[in-house]
């Protein structure tokens, strides 16, 4: 895939780790897995588990992955983790193996029940996650207008977040965002004190850049998507992995 961003590719990972210690957090979809028509239709590269350890480990533990997926979604996909992980874009944090996921809150389950009834209404895909729901439109472009209005409107009946993506929008609990994970993961060891580099490729990874570039480090936009906040670019997932030397 040809790189036709204006943003620069990112300074080399060994030269940043020469100059004082990173902490790297990084979206899953897009980022470390191409986008696929359907949630469970990703292809997810053989032995990312062990790539991501061996990743950490060259850290120093500072690594995160930072998704809307949940945690125990990452997990059914990659395996057990052994790095920090924040799902339902920051909604829920765990910082290590083991430790609890400490979540902050979930969506009542009249909120589920509508999401589930239009998406078998209009023939869509959804999800239930743990702080939330997804409508994906990505199979059926026509619905996105109408798609879009229902989660608005049900968002704004229960005092809700709506959260947008590529062919998908996100009906959440108020406070669950990936710069707030950000921030959380920042405040403990080993990450305290470091600088922290973000990648993402969706509009959600917004969030994580402004404050990673708040606390001193930088966002990588991943893909075709224009970023507002990143200082760098990746073509795609194959660059990302090629960035982080796995």
């Amino acid at each position: 895939m040809a790189d036709a961003s204006p943003l620069p590719s990112p300074p080399d990972l060994a030269g940043l780790l020469r100059d004082g210690p990173v902490s790297l957090f990084l979206d899953f979809d897009g980022t470390l897995v191409p986008i696929a028509a359907a949630p469970g239709a990703i292809a997810v590269p053989a032995g990312i588990g062990s790539s991501l350890a061996d990743l950490a480990n060259r850290l120093g533990g500072r690594l995160a992955i930072v998704s809307g997926r949940a945690i125990a979604d990452l997990e059914r996909h990659c395996g057990p983790l052994a790095n920090a992980c924040a799902g339902s874009h920051g909604g829920e944090v765990r910082l290590a193996p083991g430790d609890p996921i400490h979540s902050i809150g979930a969506v009542p389950a009249a909120v589920l029940h509508e999401v589930a009834a239009f998406a078998g209404n209009a023939g869509l895909i959804h999800e239930v996650k743990p702080l939330g729901a997804t409508l994906h439109w990505r199979g059926r472009p026509e619905w996105e207008e109408r798609a879009q209005q229902f989660l608005g409107d049900l968002a704004d009946r229960f005092a809700l977040t709506l959260k947008h993506g590529k062919c998908v929008a996100e009906i959440a609990v108020p406070g669950a965002d990936k710069g707030a994970a950000v921030r959380t993961i920042m405040a403990a060891e080993p990450f305290a004190g470091t600088t922290p580099v973000f990648i993402g490729d969706d509009v959600t990874d917004e969030d994580g850049f402004a404050a990673c570039t708040a606390m001193g480090g930088f966002g990588v936009a991943v893909g075709e998507r224009p970023s507002r906040g990143a200082r760098y670019h990746l073509a795609d997932p194959a660059a990302v992995f090629a960035w982080i030397g796995t």
